[in-house]
C-alpha cells in the first residue's frame, strides 16, 4: 500500500485543481462581460472579442492549471478520493460569483455548500490508501485482470446498444442516453488517466515507462474516451437544459467512475465495512448538495429574465482526468449564453 503522504498529496492537488477551476469560470465571466461591453456584440450572438480579452485567456490559463493539478492528483491519491472532490470546484464557483458576479447564493445553495464540504470532509477522512505501483506493467495486469475485463466489455456493449439503437430513437427525448454514453467512457478514460499519470510519475523519478507499449496504449484509451465523450456531451447540451444534464452526469459519471476503481484498483481491498459504508455515505451526500445547488442556479434562471444568466458552475466534466477534465468547462460554459457559440463551435 502506499503511504499517507501519498493521499495527502493528491489530497492537496484535487483541492487546488477546484479551487482554480471554479476560479476560472468566474474570471472567464468578467473577461466575457468586459468583452461584450467594449465590442457591444456578444459571443452568444456570434461575437469573438472575448479572444482579444486577456482576462477571458487568464481564466482560460488558471482553468488548464487547475486541470494539471487534477491530472497530477490521480497520480498520488485513489480516484475513490480524488473523483468526489471536484464538487468543491461548484462551492468555489457560487461563492465568488455571489461576492464578485453579484449572483445571489440563496440559503438552500448555502446548504448545498455545506453538504458537499460535510460529504467531502466524510470521504478524505475514510478514503482507502493509494496503492504502491512500481511500473506501468503492473498496471497493465490490473486493467488485465478477469473482473476488469468483464466491466470494459459491459460498457463497451452498453455504449455500443447505446449509440447505435437507442440514441437514433430516443437520444433527443431522453436525457440518460447521451449522458450514459459520457459516464460510462468518462469511467474508462479515469483508469486510463491514472495509470498514464502513474507511469508519468514514476519516469519523473526515475524509473522510465515510456519505453513500454502499455504507456502509449493508455494515452490512446484515454484520447480516444475524451474525444467520444466532448462529443456526446455537446449532443446532451444542445438538446437538454445544463441544469438537468450537469447533475445527471456528475452523478452517473462519479459513480460509474467509482466502481471501475473499485473492480480495477481494489481500493476497497483491506478496508473495514464501516468505512467503505462512510465513503459510500459522504458520497451520497456531496451528490446530494451538487444536486441542491443546481436545483437552485435553475430556480435563478427561471425567476430571473436579466441580460445575463446565473452562473451555474458545473463539475460534471472532469472527463480528461478522470474527474473526466478538460472537458469541465464545457459543461460548465454552456451554461452561459455568452459561451455557447463556442460550445457548438467546439472551439474550446
Amino acid at each position: 500500500m502506499g503511504s499517507s503522504t501519498d493521499n495527502l498529496k493528491g489530497f492537496v492537488l484535487a483541492l487546488l485543481s477546484s479551487g482554480f477551476i471554479g476560479a476560472s469560470f468566474i474570471i472567464k465571466k468578467k473577461g466575457l462581460r468586459r468583452a461584450a461591453a467594449t465590442s457591444g456584440v456578444r459571443a452568444g450572438v456570434g461575437g469573438y472579442s472575448y479572444l482579444l480579452e486577456p482576462l477571458w485567456w487568464t481564466g482560460m490559463i488558471t482553468m488548464i492549471v487547475g486541470e494539471v493539478a487534477n491530472f497530477v492528483a490521480y497520480a498520488f491519491a485513489p480516484a475513490v478520493l480524488v473523483t468526489p472532490l471536484g464538487a468543491l470546484s461548484i462551492i468555489v464557483s457560487a461563492v465568488l460569483a455571489h461576492f464578485i458576479l453579484q449572483e445571489k447564493l440563496h440559503a438552500l445553495g448555502i446548504l448545498g455548500c455545506v453538504m458537499c464540504i460535510a460529504g467531502s470532509v466524510v470521504i478524505v477522512v475514510h478514503a482507502p490508501q493509494e496503492r504502491a505501483i512500481t511500473s506501468v506493467q503492473e498496471i497493465w495486469n490490473m486493467a488485465t485482470q478477469t473482473a476488469f475485463l468483464l466491466y470494459v466489455a459491459s460498457v463497451i456493449v452498453i455504449v455500443f446498444v447505446l449509440v447505435f439503437h437507442f440514441a437514433p430513437l430516443y437520444g433527443n427525448s431522453n436525457v440518460l442516453i447521451f449522458t450514459g454514453i459520457c459516464s460510462l467512457m468518462g469511467s474508462l478514460s479515469v483508469m486510463s488517466v491514472k495509470a498514464l499519470g502513474t507511469s508519468l510519475k514514476l519516469t519523473f523519478e526515475g524509473t522510465n515507462q515510456l519505453i513500454y507499449p502499455q504507456t502509449w496504449y493508455f494515452m490512446l484509451v484515454v484520447v480516444t474516451c475524451v474525444i467520444m465523450q466532448m462529443n456526446y456531451l455537446n449532443k446532451a447540451l444542445d438538446t437538454f437544459n445544463t441544469a438537468i444534464v450537469s447533475p445527471i452526469y456528475y452523478v452517473m459519471f462519479t459513480t460509474l467512475t467509482i466502481v471501475a476503481s473499485v473492480i480495477m484498483f481494489k481500493d476497497w481491498d483491506g478496508q473495514s465495512i464501516g468505512s467503505i459504508i462512510s465513503e459510500i455515505c459522504g458520497f451520497v451526500v456531496v451528490l446530494s448538495g451538487t444536486i441542491l445547488l443546481h436545483m437552485t442556479k435553475d430556480f435563478d434562471r427561471n425567476a430571473s429574465r436579466s441580460l445575463y444568466a446565473p452562473l451555474s458552475p458545473s463539475l460534471t466534466t472532469r472527463l480528461c482526468s478522470g474527474n473526466g477534465e478538460m472537458l469541465k468547462h464545457v459543461v460548465e460554459d454552456a451554461a452561459y449564453p455568452e459561451d455557447a457559440c463556442l460550445r457548438r463551435q467546439g472551439l474550446y
